[in-house]
C-alpha cells in the first residue's frame, strides 16, 4: 500500500554501491544537486550503507540505506511508493528497466516514460523516431558476430556512402548502441582499418551504431519538458577528447556562446517533442559542422532522457529551482510557459583524475 506523498529519489551508482571513483564522483555531484533542489519535499533517499554519515544537512531527508543493486530492490519496494525522480544512465538499458519497474508499480515519475527512454537510450531508435526535418548523420545498425562477417557488412556500407560524394573521404564512427560519455567510441579514418578487431572491443553478439564521421564542434541543449511541449535552457559546450581513434568525455562549459545557438535550440525542441513522452530534464547533444559546404550547420548526435552533467552546473547560475520546477510542472501546478530561465554567470566543469572539478566562471 502507498502510504505518503514522499517523493522516492536514488541515483543508480550510489544507490548499488558503485567503486569506481571517476563514476562516483560525478554521481555524487548529480544526486547532492538533485537533493538541494528538492528541500522543500519530503524525501525517501534510497542510497547505499557507506553513505549513512552524511546526510545530516538534509533534514527532509528519510535514508534508506541499502547493500544490492537498485534495481533488485526496486522489483520488491517500488509498489510502495507514489512518486519518484532519480538519475541513471543508458548503461545495460538501466535507465529504461528502472523507468519501466517504476510504472508497472503505477509509481508516478518526473522523468521521461519508459518508451521514450527506449527510443532515446537505443540510438538506432532514436534515428528512425526523429522526421527528416531533423538532420542526422548517416546511421546503420550492425551486429558483431565472431566470424567477422560484419567487417564485410560495413566495408559495403562505406562503398554505398562514398558513392554518394566521391570527392570527399569518407570518415565512420562507430559506437554502442545504447552507450555513455563516448564509451567504446572507434573512429574509422580509413575504410582500411577496419584490420582493427572490432569484435575485441564490442563483443560479440552486441549490436554497434555505424554513422559517417562529421568533423565539428560538440555542444549540447540542456530542455526541461512537461512530455509535448519542451523549453531550452542553455547551449553547453562539450569537451570530448578524440585520440588513438578514440572518445572520450572530458567534461563541459555553461553556457556556450555561438551564431548557430538559435538553430540549435530549435533542433533539440524539435527533436524532444517528436518523441512523445520525454519529460522533466532532457539532454540533447549536438555537432556544429564545420563544413561550410554542407547544407546542415548543426546535427543532432543523440537525445538523453534523463539528468545529464550540465544540471550540475546550472544549478549554481539558474535563476529557478530546476528539481522544484520539474516537480510543479509534472503535477500540473505549473505550465511549460511560466518557466523563464535565465543564466547569471558561467560554470566549467572537467574531469580531473578520478574526480569531476566544477567551477564557476
Amino acid at each position: 500500500m502507498k502510504e505518503n506523498d514522499s517523493i522516492l529519489v536514488f541515483e543508480y551508482f550510489t544507490a548499488s554501491g558503485e567503486k569506481d571513483k571517476c563514476i562516483i564522483s560525478e554521481a555524487e555531484k548529480l544526486i547532492f544537486a538533485l537533493l538541494d533542489d528538492l528541500k522543500e519535499y519530503n524525501v525517501d533517499l534510497v542510497i547505499n550503507n557507506s553513505y549513512e554519515n552524511v546526510l545530516d544537512d538534509y533534514t527532509n531527508v528519510n535514508p534508506i540505506l541499502i547493500d544490492e543493486n537498485i534495481i533488485d530492490w526496486l522489483k520488491s519496494n517500488a509498489e510502495n511508493f507514489k512518486n519518484a525522480i532519480f538519475i541513471a544512465a543508458e548503461n545495460d538499458n538501466n535507465l529504461y528497466n528502472i523507468t519501466k519497474i517504476l510504472e508497472e508499480n503505477n509509481v508516478n515519475t518526473y522523468t521521461s516514460t519508459a518508451e521514450a527512454c527506449f527510443k532515446s537510450s537505443d540510438k538506432y531508435e532514436t534515428y528512425n523516431s526523429l522526421p527528416i526535418t531533423i538532420p542526422q548523420p548517416k546511421s546503420f545498425k550492425f551486429k558483431i558476430d565472431s566470424k567477422g562477417y560484419w567487417k564485410r557488412a560495413i566495408e559495403n556500407l562505406h562503398e554505398k556512402w562514398q558513392a554518394e560524394d566521391p570527392l570527399t573521404p569518407l570518415k565512420l564512427i562507430i559506437k554502442p548502441l545504447m552507450g555513455v560519455d563516448c564509451e567504446d567510441i572507434v573512429i574509422i579514418d580509413k575504410i582500411e582499418d577496419l584490420t582493427l578487431d572490432l569484435d575485441k572491443i564490442f563483443k560479440p553478439g552486441s549490436r554497434v551504431l555505424v554513422q559517417e564521421f562529421i568533423d565539428g564542434t560538440d555542444i549540447s541543449v540542456s530542455l526541461i519538458s512537461d512530455g509535448k511541449k519542451a523549453i531550452p535552457i542553455s547551449l553547453n559546450k562539450q569537451l570530448i577528447e578524440l585520440k588513438d581513434d578514440k572518445g572520450r568525455y572530458l567534461g563541459g562549459k555553461i553556457p556556450f556562446e555561438s551564431k548557430y545557438k538559435q538553430e540549435a535550440f530549435e533542433i533539440a525542441t524539435n527533436a524532444v517533442e517528436a518523441i512523445g513522452g520525454l519529460k522533466g530534464f532532457v539532454g540533447v547533444d549536438l555537432l556544429i559542422n564545420n563544413d561550410e559546404k554542407d547544407i546542415y550547420s548543426v546535427y543532432l548526435l543523440e537525445i538523453n532522457s534523463r539528468f545529464t552533467t550540465p544540471y550540475v552546473g546550472l544549478k549554481q547560475i539558474s535563476n529557478i529551482n530546476i528539481g522544484d520546477s520539474i516537480i510543479k510542472l509534472i503535477d500540473g501546478e505549473l505550465s511549460i510557459d511560466e518557466i523563464d530561465v535565465s543564466l547569471d554567470g558561467g560554470v566549467e566543469f572537467k574531469k580531473s583524475g578520478e574526480a569531476l572539478e566544477i567551477r564557476r566562471l
